[in-house]
């Protein structure tokens, strides 16, 4: 007989993998380090993916850096039904994050273990409805609960972010060497910041350089996904919860989302 510890993980992990079962689209966010923008890119990424006619899920699962409540503007605590979580919905697609869960500016000191755990419990505890595509904003870095969720989930892709600089490109191969120790089918860097359009003259400009992310996914043998331009008003639009996809979708950073989200959507229809 297993001891009631044992047989409430084997009840968990039974509980996770039928809820995984049910949204059949899973892709997961991340980066090697922080500071690269992707939040800003896994939020935007949802909205873009959901003018595909697919209903879409974010999972904030940077459990000691929630931001994704900030950038979409939901500043209702949680909700639920007693035994479900109930998520956060704004503009369609359905939000959940600990932040919500936890008093404003409260420090979440819990070693990768519990982390991870609590990302299980919010994954399997909470009613998804008709979500069939999953975004999974992880923490940034290589720890324990990036490993013990991004094997759990099982995602068809992983969405690398990086920027021009040389520090964090090589954070990046070494998330895409992780990804790819995790047999992960699909494997991309995506470049944000690539670029700077001049609101003036509209011309382009390579403030950090551009080019370097398409040299390292050919050099690593994965995708280049796409690059993403600045954009002087998003981090404004960030902060006041109007991700770029939505309040201009005309932006030259919109369009690039617009296309990234399609791009990696045929990819998620191949399974």
């Amino acid at each position: 007989m297993k001891p009631d510890g044992a047989r409430k993980d084997t009840e968990q992990h039974l509980l996770f993998d039928e809820v995984i079962g049910r949204i059949p689209r899973r892709l997961v966010v991340f980066s090697g380090k922080g500071g690269v923008g992707k939040t800003t890119v896994a939020v935007n990424l949802a909205y873009a993916l959901t003018s595909d006619r697919h209903h879409v899920g974010l999972l904030d699962a940077d459990i000691t850096g929630p931001n994704v409540l900030q950038m979409t503007g939901v500043k209702e605590p949680a909700r639920g039904t007693g035994t479900q979580i109930l998520p956060h919905e704004k503009h369609g697609v359905h939000i959940v994050s600990l932040a919500s869960m936890l008093p404003q500016g409260e420090p979440v000191i819990w070693r990768g273990p519990m982390r991870s755990k609590v990302i299980e419990q919010l994954l399997t505890e909470t009613d998804w409805g008709d979500v069939d595509t999953l975004v999974v904003d992880l923490p940034p870095g290589t720890g324990d609960e990036v490993l013990t969720i991004s094997q759990r989930i099982a995602p068809q892709v992983a969405v690398i972010i990086t920027t021009p600089q040389e520090v964090a490109r090589m954070d990046a191969r070494r998330a895409a060497n992780f990804a790819r120790k995790l047999n992960i089918p699909h494997i991309g860097i995506v470049e944000n910041m690539s670029g700077f359009f001049c609101p003036h003259c509209g011309q382009e400009i390579a403030l950090f350089g551009a080019g370097a992310s398409v040299h390292d996914a050919t050099e690593l043998g994965i995708d280049h996904f796409g690059a993403l331009p600045m954009d002087a008003e998003a981090p404004q639009e960030s902060d006041a919860g109007t991700p770029n996809v939505l309040r201009r979708p005309h932006s030259p950073l919109s369009q690039a989302m617009h296309a990234l989200a399609a791009r990696l959507s045929a990819i998620l229809d191949q399974g």
